[in-house]
């Protein structure tokens, strides 16, 4: 039998999460109790969304804040909100991080950090939120920080200073680099925590019913995606993988750095090569215009 989960007393932060898998886990994290924090892009769509978990989840525990990830000045702002947020409810320290956030361009968008915009939000944009939430992180006794990966990170090779931008514009690899990215910071941040907490996890969500095919992209690439979506999952199963990871007390004892379906699943071997951990740290600190040893215990 298995024990209730009770997240009554733990504060999360999720990215993402006004559909698909941050949607979904930001509801699931509702029923448990958890004070939650959704992030969207859009004003109107954080509102609407608000209004569904908690009639969904009556009494939810749901506040939402509204940033645009593809820009550091805006990522920068989002972790002051969370900060300010979770202050004026009495809570110390944030206990979850859900990078989920994600999109998928079929054209070269550079924005104004100078940054191609795919590597901006699926990559840098969780790196530099890490960075700036690691004071809350660091007054919970079991934090944890949840990035959602992707299987398609196999078979990619990447030049860590080199992802600013291009040299030439392929669309689905600048997706398979960010998510190859994830991988590799979730490596290296548990490497110089050196166990000490917070722990990360990077997750595989598996193919999912999602629109994050539709979203930066023009006609062509929204409609592969619709025809390939159909054969994806419910935004529930990688939930259930995420909730595991962040309430699951053995879970931070595992040296596994990626998950599918709550077990370890082994990451392609270029995922955790320290040497191309370390310089993809040092280079995502470099654009970030941040220390890079900002996380050696």
């Amino acid at each position: 039998m298995k024990t209730a989960i009770d997240l009554s007393t733990k504060t999360v932060v999720i990215t993402g999460a006004t559909a698909g898998i941050g949607y979904r886990t930001a509801v699931e994290f509702c029923r448990k109790g958890a004070f939650v924090i959704g992030v969207g892009r859009n004003s109107d769509r954080c509102q609407k969304t608000h209004i569904e978990i908690l009639k969904e989840v009556p009494g939810s525990k749901i506040h939402f804040i509204t940033a645009d990830l593809s820009t550091q000045k805006e990522v920068s702002k989002l972790a002051a909100s969370v900060a300010s947020l979770l202050k004026q409810n009495m809570f110390t320290g944030l206990d979850v991080l859900v990078n989920n956030a994600g999109l998928f361009m079929d054209k070269l968008v550079m924005t104004e950090d100078g940054i191609e915009t795919t590597i901006a939000v699926d990559h840098i944009a969780p790196f530099l939120l890490t960075y700036l939430l690691m004071p809350l992180l660091s007054k919970s006794a079991d934090a944890r920080i949840i990035t959602v990966s992707s299987e398609s990170h196999a078979r990619t090779f990447i030049v860590p200073e080199r992802i600013r931008r291009p040299a030439l514009f392929i669309s689905l690899w600048q997706y398979k680099l960010s998510k190859l990215g994830n991988i590799l910071f979730t490596y290296e941040f548990n490497a110089r925590r050196k166990n000490a907490g917070p722990h990360a996890f990077a997750v595989d969500p598996g193919l999912v019913n999602t629109d994050i095919g539709h979203k930066g992209t023009g006609v062509l690439s929204s409609f592969i995606w619709r025809l390939r979506q159909k054969g994806g999952v419910d935004p529930i199963e990688p939930a259930t993988t995420i909730l595991f990871l962040a309430s699951d007390k053995d879970a931070t004892k595992s040296p596994a750095v990626y998950w599918h379906d709550s077990a370890p699943k082994r990451a392609a071997r270029n995922a955790t090569d320290p040497d191309l951990a370390r310089r993809l740290w040092d280079e995502s600190c470099r654009l970030c215009h941040i220390d890079p040893n900002w996380e050696e215990a």
